[in-house]
């Protein structure tokens, strides 16, 4: 099998387009070279993928006939990814959370809504008319 239709087939790529650019891009390798789209695997290789900046080592058990469940990527590949890889991966995650919080940002439309009734009710209770503008004028002038 094909080494985009295989990587798209254990679902490490969303699409066997994806894949094939990935290989194009260099970052997908079989031992210690680097291969073309078109590179067949077989049972026993070891291959190195490069995404989200973290280097992923699996090693090839069995050739599925297709696209598999996610449940059974197990009977066909081993993970042999060092722990240390997916610990950067950890404080990668870690350092966005720490600048943005899930949640903020925009606020929704309810969210404008209740803002905007917020702030109508507010303005019409402390909305001062001309008369009082004169008096608060005239008794700061007095003083």
């Amino acid at each position: 099998m094909r080494i985009d239709k295989f990587l798209w087939s254990i679902r490490f790529y969303k699409t066997r387009n994806i894949a094939a650019e990935e290989i194009k891009k260099n970052r997908v390798s079989i031992g210690e070279n680097t291969v073309k789209s078109s590179k067949e695997v077989k049972e026993g290789d070891i291959i190195k993928i490069r995404k989200n900046q973290i280097d992923y080592k699996i090693k090839v058990l069995q050739i599925p006939k297709s696209r598999i469940g996610a449940k059974l990527v197990t009977l066909h590949v081993a993970d042999m990814t060092e722990k240390e890889q997916y610990e950067l991966l950890k404080l990668r995650k870690m350092s966005q959370d720490y600048y943005r919080t899930k949640g903020e940002g925009r606020p929704t439309k309810k969210d404008r809504r209740d803002m905007d009734d917020f702030l109508e009710t507010d303005h019409d209770e402390t909305s001062m008319t001309e008369d009082d503008w004169d008096s608060f004028f005239k008794d700061v002038v007095e003083e």
